[in-house]
């Protein structure tokens, strides 16, 4: 009995594809969730990994020229008043509103300094919610992945003996399928939680240093102009 068992054990077909047709209608919308969720956290994952190189490339690009002795006036006409980079931006937010400090007769308005660093602090703002924006996502992918494959393992686990109990038998042939089809959300969950966990503290601390760049780019920026309004 024992070998007749075994030998039907085997050629039961326990593959992923296998375990999700057998699944209970529940367990596979469990299931097809977590591979949903884990599709959309490495669209994000990927999309911002490449969104912050390209940032950081364009950040190296304008500090250079940013420093290269070329006058703020020269530098403000070629970039325009509404640029594609963000530190371009944030330089652009600066500039304009250091042009617009400045009355017709060429004096000052009052108040200029904290005018500008409103300017480019609104304008970190605003690149920061961008860099930041999709994160979000992976934090509660993170966080609620697991407990969604815990549920369906728990709904699957409970189908599994009610299987048991209508049919009055505990062979291996009639318990293992339900659990191995359980245990399969259960591995769908920590398969979507785990990147997305790893990825939201990796991004999120590119994220901060980026935005640490533009902040120390606009301190100095800021020191730049108010030696110009002292002199």
């Amino acid at each position: 009995m024992e070998a007749e068992t075994l030998a039907l054990a085997q050629e039961m077909d326990f593959s992923m594809w296998a375990l999700f047709a057998r699944a209970t209608l529940i367990v596979k919308l469990v299931m097809l969730i977590l591979v949903l969720a884990s599709f959309w956290s490495w669209s994000i994952i990927i999309q911002k990994l490449i969104t912050y190189r390209r940032a950081r490339t364009e950040a190296e690009i304008f500090d250079r020229r940013f420093w290269s002795g070329e006058p703020l006036d020269g530098l403000y006409e070629e970039i325009g008043p509404d640029p594609a980079g963000q530190s371009e931006r944030i330089f652009a937010a600066g500039m304009t509103e250091w042009r617009r400090s400045h009355r017709n007769d060429g004096e000052l308005i009052a108040g200029a300094t904290a005018r500008i660093d409103r300017s480019m602090d609104v304008a970190i703002a605003k690149e920061s919610e961008g860099l930041q924006g999709g994160l979000q996502v992976l934090a509660t992918v993170g966080s609620t992945a697991p407990f969604i494959g815990l549920f369906g393992t728990v709904w699957g686990i409970m189908h599994a003996f009610v299987e048991i109990a209508a049919q009055q038998n505990t062979s291996l042939v009639v318990v293992a399928p339900g659990i191995a089809e359980a245990l399969l959300a259960t591995a769908l969950g920590l398969l979507a939680a785990i990147p997305a966990v790893i990825f939201y503290n990796k991004l999120s601390a590119d994220s901060d240093r980026i935005v640490a760049g533009y902040e120390a780019f606009a301190d100095e920026f800021a020191t730049i102009l108010s030696r110009q309004l002292d002199g």
